[in-house]
C-alpha cells in the first residue's frame, strides 16, 4: 500500500487594504475573541479584575435557561415578587417596575432582566428559583465554575456594587459564548429592542433595550451593558456576519459614547484584519478515501469533532490542509474505525493533527471477486 497525501486547497480572498495593527482602546481592559475558534484576536489586561456590573444578568439568565431546558421550571411559571425585590424598582436602580405581591411569569421576569436590565426582575427571579438571592448566587457560582470562569466570583444576580460580585473580561467572554451556544432558543431574546411591561396598577411601561449597538443594523444582536461607578462603563458585544461571529468584552470606558464607538471599533476590527475557517464539522464534512478489495471503491472519512481555524489574513497564505493516509485502505472496514488523519499547517508548522473515522462499514469482497481484482490489478495496473 501506498501513503497518499492529498492537499486540500482553500479559497483566498479579499486580502487587500488590510490594516494589521492593534486597535488602540479608551478603555481599563477588553478581549475580542472569534467565537467558533476561541480565538483570541486581541487582548488589553484581560485578566484584571473587574466589577461586572449588569454584566452579571448574562448568568441570572442562563440559570434561567439551564433550568427550563431541564424542565425544572417554565416559562409560564409565575413568581410572587416580595418586598425585597421591590424595593430595587424604589431605589433608582434601573427596574422593570414591578409591585410588591405582583405574580410574575418567568417570560416577564426574563424579558424585564434582558431588555429593560431590571435589577427588581433579577431578584424576583433569583428568589422565585432557589428561594434567596444568597441561595441563587451559589448556583451561579456553581454555573461558572462548571463554564471554566476561574477568577469570577458572583454574589447577587443583578451586578448591583458589591466588592465580593467580580470578575474578568476574558471570564464574562467565556460565559458569553456559552449563552450563545448553549441556549440557541432563548439567545435571540438579547437582540430585542423593547418590552413592555403590562404593570399592575398603571399604564403599561415600554422600555428599549440599553445596548446602544443593536441600534445600528450592522450585525450586532447582543449581549449586555454594565455601569457601577467604581468600574465605569462595560459592555459584552457581539456581532454576526454571515456564519462568522466575534465577542467583544469592555470594561472601565469613561463615557457611554466610547462604550458603544469603542465596541465596535474592536468587532469591527476582528472582522477586518481575521478570518475564520471551517476546516471540518463532526459528522458533517466528508473526505473520500480509496478502498482496496470491499464492496465498494470509496469510503467517506469523517472527524468527530468541529474544528475552525482563525488567522491574521496575513498568514492566510502560508496554509495548508491536507489528508495523510495508507490507502488504499484494505477491507473490511468498520465504521468509526480510524482511517487516516487530517493535518493544518501554517509556515509549515503543524497547528492540528485530526482523526478521520470511516463514516460506514465496508465488508471484504468474497474469495472468487477479490481474485480477479487482483489479476486485474497485476495485469492492468488498475483495480
Amino acid at each position: 500500500m501506498n501513503k497518499f497525501i492529498i492537499f486540500i486547497f482553500l479559497i483566498i480572498v479579499n486580502l487587500s487594504k488590510t490594516v494589521f495593527a492593534s486597535p488602540m482602546v479608551n478603555a481599563r481592559t477588553a478581549i475580542v475573541v472569534d467565537f467558533h475558534s476561541n480565538k483570541v484576536l486581541y487582548e488589553y489586561e484581560p485578566d484584571i479584575q473587574i466589577y461586572p456590573a449588569s454584566m452579571t444578568k448574562i448568568m441570572t439568565t442562563i440559570i434561567a435557561f439551564d433550568l427550563i431546558n431541564k424542565n425544572r421550571i417554565s416559562l409560564d411559571d409565575k413568581f410572587v415578587v416580595t418586598e425585597n425585590a421591590w424595593r430595587l424598582s424604589q431605589s433608582g436602580y434601573s427596574s422593570m417596575f414591578i409591585m410588591v405581591n405582583d405574580e410574575v411569569s418567568v417570560e416577564d421576569l426574563l424579558m424585564g432582566i434582558i431588555v429593560a436590565s431590571g435589577n427588581d426582575a433579577c431578584v424576583a427571579l433569583a428568589e422565585g428559583i432557589a428561594g434567596s438571592e444568597e441561595a441563587f448566587a451559589e448556583m451561579m457560582n456553581e454555573k461558572a465554575a462548571e463554564i471554566g470562569m476561574t477568577a469570577t466570583n458572583f454574589s447577587n444576580s443583578s451586578g448591583i456594587n458589591d466588592p465580593e460580585n467580580y470578575s474578568t473580561v476574558r471570564d464574562i467572554a467565556l460565559m458569553s459564548k456559552y449563552l450563545i451556544e448553549k441556549y440557541p432558543d432563548y439567545y435571540p431574546w438579547y437582540g430585542e429592542k423593547t418590552f413592555t411591561w403590562d404593570r399592575t396598577g398603571g399604564d403599561p411601561i415600554k422600555q428599549g433595550n440599553r445596548n446602544p449597538l443593536l441600534y445600528k443594523g450592522i450585525g450586532v444582536d447582543g449581549i449586555k451593558t454594565g455601569y457601577l461607578a467604581v468600574e465605569k462603563y462595560s459592555l459584552a458585544s457581539t456581532m454576526q456576519k454571515e456564519t462568522r461571529r466575534i465577542i467583544a468584552v469592555g470594561s472601565g470606558f469613561p463615557n457611554k459614547s466610547f462604550r458603544s464607538s469603542e465596541s465596535l471599533k474592536l468587532l469591527n476590527w476582528g472582522f477586518r484584519n481575521t478570518n475564520t475557517y471551517e476546516i471540518s464539522k463532526k459528522d458533517q464534512t466528508f473526505f473520500e478515501l480509496d478502498t482496496w478489495l470491499g464492496t465498494k471503491n470509496k469510503i467517506q472519512a469523517i472527524t468527530k469533532e468541529d474544528y475552525y481555524l482563525t488567522l491574521n489574513k496575513k498568514d492566510i497564505r502560508h496554509l495548508k490542509v491536507f489528508l495523510e493516509y495508507d490507502g488504499p485502505i484494505k477491507t473490511p472496514i468498520q465504521k468509526n474505525q480510524k482511517i487516516a488523519k487530517l493535518i493544518v499547517t501554517n509556515k509549515d508548522e503543524i497547528i492540528k493533527t485530526l482523526p478521520l473515522y470511516a463514516s460506514e462499514k465496508i465488508p471484504k469482497v468474497n474469495f472468487f471477486k477479490s481474485l480477479i481484482i487482483s489479476l486485474n490489478y497485476l495485469i492492468w495496473g488498475d483495480v
